[in-house]
């Protein structure tokens, strides 16, 4: 298949590109640029694709046309981001995508890959989440996400088919890793300072999924039976990998030498909370088979932080926190208030 992928450089990206060409798509790719130098370590070598560097708000009819499928991952990636700028969150999240699933329908696109979010459901209890859930969204990112689901239901027909993938939370490596992800986060303090940091109660529950098996599930969506997939939402991870951070906690405590469980100053409980079933996904698309457990991610991310000699000032570094980079471009002039480029007078 013909694939624009959206994101293409982000951390799922990263992991999503070399899946797709190995099954023998013909990938373009789609990347603001917003993260260019954000890498983990050294650059590494990325797969050749065409790649066009621009900002999905910028995308015409005419850029998606010959293209069989879009997935689409670009956007404002979490709530630290989100809260920065509510009003930007909604430009690019949930205008921005629906301008992009109309153009891409009028130009002959036939099948829609979104990444929405298990963040959809917010504040619940501790009851197991499926795909018929209530949402409950409780940051503008979340919101954002509800509202493009919405959106896109109405416009699916016999041409266009949207598929929603309610990732659960990610972790583990990528080339263009985040350290904002909370199992990522807390190895990252673990290695660095010998501190799990948790920076809430610790009660709140996460759905997990390691970023290979994220990527998996869009491999495995694109090419799903029609009628199996069309219109539909999945919830993407494993019903098994439901934590509470606590529980994060104590097994990264457990895997790094002499590390354990701190709480930061005025850690209080999160409202976001959510248990979710991922039977779905399993059930109906055999084709996806998630591999990843966490106590394995952990000590893939135990193992590559220490092979790289982290430092918790490397750690802290904007390279790896999306909100703390976004600030800095920022102030330095090279972001505007609607996160466009902006080039510097010489």
């Amino acid at each position: 298949m013909r694939v624009l992928l959206t994101g293409h450089d982000g951390y799922i990206g990263r992991v999503l590109v070399p899946l797709l060409l190995e099954e023998g798509h013909e990938v373009t790719g789609v990347d603001s640029g917003l993260f260019d130098g954000c890498d983990f370590g050294q650059p590494t070598s990325r797969a050749p694709i065409r790649e066009l560097k621009l900002d999905i708000r910028d995308l015409t009819a005419d850029d998606l046309v010959g293209f069989d499928a879009i997935i689409h991952l670009a956007g404002i990636s979490n709530d630290p981001l989100g809260d920065l700028a509510p009003e930007v969150t909604f430009d690019i999240n949930y205008h921005g995508t629906i301008r992009l699933a109309q153009l891409a329908k009028k130009a002959g696109v036939c099948r829609f890959l979104y990444a929405s979010s298990c963040s959809n459901y917010g504040s619940s209890d501790d009851k197991m989440l499926d795909e018929t859930a209530h949402f409950n969204p409780v940051t503008p990112y979340a919101i954002s996400k509800v509202r493009v689901e919405a959106d896109l239901m109405p416009m699916a027909d016999t041409r266009f088919s949207p598929i929603y993938l309610r990732a659960a939370t990610a972790y583990g490596m990528s080339s263009r890793l985040r350290g904002d992800l909370v199992v990522n986060n807390l190895v990252g303090y673990a290695v660095t300072t010998g501190a799990v940091l948790i920076k809430s109660d610790g009660t709140p529950w996460r759905p997990l999924v390691h970023v290979q098996d994220i990527a998996r599930a869009y491999v495995a969506l694109l090419t799903a039976p029609r009628e199996t997939v069309h219109n539909e939402a999945f919830n993407v991870g494993r019903s098994k990998e439901n934590y509470r951070v606590r529980e994060i906690a104590d097994l990264v405590a457990a895997m790094v030498p002499g590390a354990r469980v701190t709480f930061a100053s005025g850690a209080s409980p999160d409202v976001r909370n959510y248990r979710v079933s991922c039977d779905k996904i399993q059930r109906l698309v055999p084709s996806y088979r998630p591999t990843w457990r966490l106590a394995a991610g952990i000590e893939e991310l135990y193992t590559a932080y220490v092979a790289r000699g982290l430092t918790e000032q490397d750690f802290l570094d904007s390279r790896l926190f999306r909100v703390k980079q976004v600030t800095e471009q920022l102030a330095a002039g090279t972001l505007d208030m609607s996160l466009r480029r902006q080039k510097l007078a010489a």
